[in-house]
């Protein structure tokens, strides 16, 4: 999280954030609403887990459009009240980001906004595309220009290039050209878009505000915050016109033929918030049954306690506790005041990160034989710090159990994942993994059981990081 201040310099724990794996951003919009720009903002703000590099609002008072963005969390890109004043008019589009696609850098900081022949338009996209670089190539050697290093530029570029007449033609033939994931929203001065891949990788919902509004969220959590009411998912491959009091659907061109879904299965695992609801199902009630599926196939004889690596991980570690017949307890507590950024200290300073993040109860761990569950293992390096912190605390024994299997291969999809070279499990076996941490043992969820765990037909989700099988061809 990019907190700058202004009397002193910050240093990035490049190593503890190359060993998890962030979401590239989150999308919120609302139509017709007096008080778009304030909703979007809220919207926003619980969408915060998504992306903390940078955020944005574009709001359009019917006539033209306004945009604010800026590198940092919602809170400090949008502190004053004379800012969201600049942002007036009832539609506007929101979004937060981490970098996947393009550089961290103020002009990758999205909603993007043209002026061009068919007018103002602005975009927010949260997935990654898997032509961008063609895409770009032939665009460049056409004589294009680009300002940023992203793949949502590029869908702009197509549109602005299109030779339809109508604005809802422009994105559909730029949709058609691009391949991978997205979902994606367009505000014009009176109209806004929205628009999911045919895969339908990344969630995407409607939802409903009072007085004929309308919203779209990249997850639901940030309806009950505004107290808009749900209406339904976006469904793949649809792009959605909303327009005065007109709801329109348009089916997108597809690049190649769908036969099925591919839902990132992580977002199950780990990106989304455990109080929404995507893919048809509660992400809390999916993160349980996890935990309950690990369990059963790898349970801790005569364990005293489960405890979570906190946050991700707790919906889990209740599911395990709860199968297993076992206390869940809490053994570790986050700092939860603590991004990415701070001042390290010279001495100890590559177990800082770790110990200023988390600290352990330690009158619960002693003497203890625990069951620790986690949502995942990408380098290995953090948990590492995190094991060696619980013996701290002198448990008698410490047993890693992750809800997930092991992560075998990067995403191309929208995760900000290392490289294949970089994933622990890519390079040693279970076993290895389990010394390297120095746990007494570690076990995995199987790719069988985490898809058992949704209830869902199996071939609707994308396990490429398991499997190596991607859906959509890299």
């Amino acid at each position: 999280m990019h907190e700058f201040s202004d009397d002193r310099s910050e240093l990035i724990d490049l190593e503890d954030r190359m060993d998890s794996m962030h979401e590239e951003c989150g999308v919120f919009g609302v139509y017709n609403h007096p008080d778009a720009a304030n909703l979007t903002y809220l919207g926003l703000y619980a969408l915060q887990h998504r992306g903390q590099e940078s955020s944005g609002i574009v709001a359009s008072n019917g006539e033209k459009l306004s945009r604010h963005t800026g590198m940092g969390l919602v809170r400090s890109v949008f502190r004053n009240i004379e800012m969201m004043k600049s942002l007036e008019g009832p539609h506007a589009i929101g979004h937060v980001r981490y970098s996947t696609t393009g550089s961290s850098s103020p002009t990758n900081a999205q909603p993007f906004l043209i002026d061009f022949k068919a007018g103002q338009l602005a975009a927010a996209h949260n997935g990654n595309l898997v032509n961008t670089d063609a895409l770009r190539s032939e665009m460049e050697a056409d004589g294009s220009i680009f300002t940023s290093s992203t793949d949502t530029e590029v869908i702009m570029h197509l549109i602005a290039r299109s030779k339809y007449p109508a604005m809802e033609a422009m994105i559909l033939d730029a949709l058609a050209h691009v391949k991978g994931s997205y979902s994606i929203l367009f505000l014009s001065k009176d109209t806004l878009y929205i628009a999911r891949d045919p895969w339908g990788v990344r969630p995407l919902v409607l939802g409903k505000l009072g007085d004929g509004g309308h919203c779209v969220a990249s997850e639901t959590c940030a309806f009950d915050l505004i107290g808009a009411e749900y209406v339904r998912e976006v469904l793949p491959g649809e792009m959605i016109r909303i327009q005065g009091d007109r709801i329109d659907t348009f089916q997108i061109p597809r690049f190649e033929p769908v036969s099925n879904p591919a839902h990132c299965i992580f977002e199950f695992i780990y990106f989304s918030r455990p109080d929404s609801f995507i893919f048809g199902e509660n992400v809390d009630k999916i993160r349980r049954k996890l935990g309950r599926q690990l369990a059963k196939e790898s349970p801790v004889p005569g364990a005293d306690f489960v405890m979570g690596v906190p946050d991700s991980a707790t919906t889990a570690a209740l599911g395990f506790a709860e199968e297993s017949g076992l206390r869940y307890d809490i053994g570790l507590v986050r700092n939860h005041y603590v991004g990415r950024t701070f001042i390290q200290p010279q001495q100890d300073g590559r177990e800082f990160g770790v110990r200023l993040k988390f600290n352990t109860v330690k009158g619960v761990l002693k003497g203890k034989k625990i069951v620790m569950v986690d949502d995942s293992i990408v380098r290995g390096t953090t948990m590492k710090k995190i094991i060696k912190l619980v013996r701290t605390a002198e448990p008698a024994e410490v047993h890693l159990r992750i809800s997930s299997p092991p992560i075998i291969c990067p995403c191309f999809y929208g995760i900000d994942m290392p490289r294949k070279t970089d994933l622990v499990a890519a390079g040693m076996s279970v076993k290895e993994i389990e010394e390297y941490l120095g746990v007494d043992s570690l076990g995995y969820l199987s790719v069988d059981g985490m898809l058992e765990a949704t209830h869902m037909p199996k071939e609707n989700f994308c396990q490429a990081c398991f499997t190596g099988k991607y859906p959509i061809e890299i």
